[in-house]
């Protein structure tokens, strides 16, 4: 993005309405971040690699997924395909952003996919619920994203450098499960959502005795099956809604 654009969405309203929406999680964000820099570090990774990751990979939920599997020494496989499995989800928010963005050229989209994030879409899709062009949709997400990564990233980085001086008597990973509780909790807005954590949950404890930490891998691939299938379902019976109206008119 060039610098006068730039400029210009740091003058449009939607872009410091977006920063605003971003605030309420940045807490619990900034809470799950520190966590993450911290267990980067003290599982293993060095202080470089760490830093790497934190601002190459930025997606908090894969850093956390893989890190016990990596300090258990799991096959490489295992670590792509929990990963992969645990970003799915954004196949799913590139199609639905496809709608708003897809005029833009590939370079901004690709931007526009490296700072997209689960709280900066449910806040945008809030924002701007029909899927159309809208001039305000761009400085919008680019207030919401630059809120987003700063509260990510800024306690990230001081996790990673500080690591070695916060003991773990802290509490810090109990501080990250709450924070994470929070952030999950904002997002609960349909069944779909709800049936997909309710069988995530319920798969990570069946299956917790798995080795390499696999039970997050099953509780993955459980809550994406259960939310896909949910989805369809309720689109079968719009769709059978729909027909029904139709033919009562």
């Amino acid at each position: 993005m060039s610098l006068p654009a730039w400029r210009a969405h740091l003058r449009d309203p939607s872009f410091r309405q977006g920063s605003r929406d971003m605030l309420g999680t940045g807490l619990g964000i900034g809470a799950w971040g520190l966590v993450t820099g911290v267990a980067m570090v003290k599982g293993g990774l060095s202080t470089p690699l760490a830093l790497f990751m934190s601002l190459t990979v930025y997606a908090g939920s894969a850093q956390l997924a893989v890190l016990p599997l990596m300090v258990a020494g799991a096959p490489l496989w295992v670590v792509w395909l929990t990963a992969t499995c645990v970003n799915l989800r954004f196949v799913i928010f590139s199609s639905m952003w496809r709608s708003y963005f897809a005029h833009l050229p590939r370079r901004q989209r690709m931007a526009l996919g490296y700072f997209s994030g689960d709280v900066i879409f449910v806040g945008f899709m809030q924002r701007f619920p029909k899927p159309q062009p809208d001039p305000a949709q761009l400085p919008y997400f680019w207030g919401a994203a630059t809120t987003n990564w700063l509260a990510w990233q800024v306690p990230s980085v001081t996790g990673i450098v500080l690591s070695n001086a916060i003991p773990l008597s802290w509490g810090l990973g109990f501080a990250g499960v709450l924070a994470l509780l929070g952030i999950l909790l904002s997002m609960l807005a349909d069944r779909a959502s709800w049936l997909a954590t309710a069988v995530a949950c319920t798969a990570a404890v069946a299956t917790f005795a798995l080795p390499l930490k696999l039970n997050i891998l099953v509780a993955i691939a459980a809550a994406v099956t259960a939310g896909l299938v949910t989805e369809a379902g309720e689109r079968a019976l719009r769709r059978a809604r729909a027909r029904g109206a139709g033919g009562d008119a």
